[in-house]
Formats: C-alpha cells, structure tokens, sequence
C-alpha cells in the first residue's frame, strides 16, 4: 500500500511539473543559499543547517513556478547524531515588485535521529507532503526568506511508527540583479 501511495505522489507531482512548465516561460531565476533552521521529527527539534538551490520560471506577468531543494543537514553535535533530510518541492506562486509568495506538492528523503516517546533511533525513508515559502524584500535588494514543509512520514519504523516532519526555515535575502532587470522581468 505505501509503495502505491509514493507511486501515485510521484505520478501527481511529475503531472503537476509537466501540465504547468508546458505553458511558454517569459523568463527565469535561479537561486541559491545556506539556511539555519529547526527540524522537527519526533519528541524534539533539531538544529538543522541548510544549503538550499531553485529555479523559478514567470509563466505569466506575476505567475511563478518553483522548483526547490533544501538538504537539512543535522549537525553531530545533538544527541543522536547526524542526520539528512533531503527535501524537493514544486510549487505554484505570485510574485510582486517586493517579494513573492507559494505553495505546492513535495517529496523528502531522509535518514535522521529521532525519538519517540519510547524510543530513539535512526529513521530513513520518503516522505510526500507540502512546502509553502515566502519572501519579502525590506529595504532594495535585501530581504528575509520563510519556507515551512509538512511531510507525513509513514512506516512501521519501533522510533516513530507514523508522524508528521515539519522544516521551518527562515534566513536574510539578498537580491544581487539590479532593479532594472527585475522590473523587466515581472512586466
């Protein structure tokens, strides 16, 4: 049954991708960052550090198609040990002249420390949830970026027999292309 529902996530998004990237792209971003946030798996939060990269396509004036990466890697220096938490999300959004806003499907790979109320141990496996992200621009180029993912992690793992992973990463922005450019892009 698990093999089937990850088969049909993977089905739905792969559709999601290719209905909403066949429509003409008037142009693209690519971006890319480091990321300090908390990983929330089991009973306690894990100090997570996170190199990030996505591309974003302009379907229309301010329509925005996303596809990101966010590798949260648990340092060794909680309990537990170190850990993975791979995340892809392809997302839907709307951008205006000081940030952007979205959401959409997304699927995790993870091998982690966690606990239970019982038990600590590793945890490894896929995940399909959601991603939802938000940037906004406070003074020119410079800004803060919010992303949170809820991932239901399934499985007949003795640590965590069933539950739901949240990522919630907030870091400052910087946006190195010149106005002009950017104006150009979303008109």
């Amino acid at each position: 049954m698990r093999t089937e529902c990850r088969r049909l996530a993977s089905a739905v998004m792969f559709a999601f991708v290719l209905g909403v990237a066949s429509t003409q792209a008037k142009a693209s971003e690519v971006s890319a960052g480091l990321s300090l946030g908390w990983i929330h798996a089991g009973t306690a939060p894990r100090l997570a550090v996170g190199p990030h990269a996505g591309i974003s396509w302009h379907i229309e004036k301010n329509l925005l198609l996303k596809l990101h990466d966010l590798c949260s890697l648990v340092p060794p220096i909680q309990v537990g040990g170190a850990g993975v938490y791979n995340h892809t999300s392809v997302s839907l959004g709307y951008r205006w002249e000081d940030g952007d806003v979205g959401a959409g499907p997304s699927v995790a790979i993870y091998f982690m420390p966690a606990c239970g109320n019982a038990l600590c141990g590793r945890v490894a496996g896929m995940a399909v949830g959601g991603h939802a992200q938000a940037s906004a621009y406070v003074i020119g180029p410079l800004g803060i970026s919010a992303s949170a993912n809820v991932d239901w992690i399934g499985g007949r793992s003795l640590v965590l027999p069933g539950y739901a992973s949240v990522v919630v990463v907030a870091a400052p922005r910087f946006d190195g292309v010149p106005d002009e450019l950017n104006k150009k892009s979303i008109s």
